[in-house]
């Protein structure tokens, strides 16, 4: 590789992907941040609908470009610009107290809530009134790893392209279709209209979901609404489900953290629906 040369604080590429730390501007330009080698390796993997490649810019270090040249190789042959930085550009331009030497630029990836409806799926999470990117992140993993169909992030919710949305989904933002800004009474009306059962995650819910697995009505399409961090889901939230479970708490813990119930729910729906297959 010899001795790269080595892009400057001042260059116009890092001040544009220091900017993308904001909102605004990741909105105006439909870019965001990816950090780190395995959401990198995810950005250069990805496609959009069009075939377009999802990484546009990578900002590596020497040392972490021959750590993970299998990575900067792959995102060169995308089409995408590398850029070698030193650590104090990285930090700069990184939201973490700890770059970890790869830093990629990336078109926004959601899709359109339309596509998810006619794709027909059988598990969705929907996120309203979550408002901690780290959860929002979290679940959107859980829904990854419980082999969920769609993510949907209405209009109240959180920043998908948050950096710590970004960094708590562990690349899984890559691995299936998220729709942002949706009304929850949208999302819960073209969902029934698609033949999805609509429950609602909720402490006080008054079905239990052990009660629900038993019963054998957790076999079909499903979606999982989750609310608040702090104070769950607001009543006419409530009231748009078919039915608000609660998760057991057969110990003495107070509660379940938001991630925790929502990994515990899609995996209950994901057993459910693969017994039923296989009956």
């Amino acid at each position: 590789m010899g001795t790269p040369e080595l892009i400057s604080p001042r260059s116009p590429r890092v001040t544009a992907a220091r900017r993308l730390a904001k909102r605004a501007f990741r909105g105006k330009e439909r870019r965001f941040i990816a950090e780190g080698p395995q959401a990198v390796r995810e950005a250069v993997a990805h496609r959009g609908d069009g075939g377009e490649p999802t990484l546009i810019e990578l900002f590596t270090t020497v040392e972490a470009a021959e750590r993970y040249a299998d990575i900067v190789e792959a995102a060169r042959a995308t089409g995408a610009r590398v850029h070698f930085a030193p650590d104090a550009v990285l930090a700069e331009v990184s939201q973490t107290v700890t770059p970890q030497g790869l830093l990629g630029v990336c078109r926004f990836l959601d899709s359109p809530f339309e596509e998810i409806l006619r794709a027909r799926p059988r598990l969705v999470a929907v996120l309203a009134h979550v408002r901690d990117p780290g959860n929002a992140g979290t679940v959107l993993r859980c829904a990854d790893a419980a082999g969920a169909d769609a993510v949907v992030l209405t209009d109240a919710s959180v920043d998908l392209y948050n950096p710590k949305s970004v960094r708590a989904s562990v690349g899984s933002l890559f691995h299936l279709p998220v729709a942002v800004g949706v009304p929850v009474e949208r999302a819960v009306q073209g969902l029934r209209d698609a033949g999805v059962r609509i429950l609602a995650a909720d402490g006080a819910g008054e079905n239990d979901l052990d009660d629900e697995l038993d019963a054998g009505t957790m076999g079909g399409p499903t979606a999982w609404i989750f609310g608040n961090e702090a104070w769950g889901l607001p009543a006419e939230t409530r009231a748009l489900a078919d039915a608000v479970v609660r998760v057991p708490i057969h110990g003495k813990a107070e509660s379940l953290n938001l991630a925790t119930a929502a990994a515990v729910c899609l995996y209950a729906s994901a057993r459910a629906q693969r017994v039923r297959g296989t009956c």
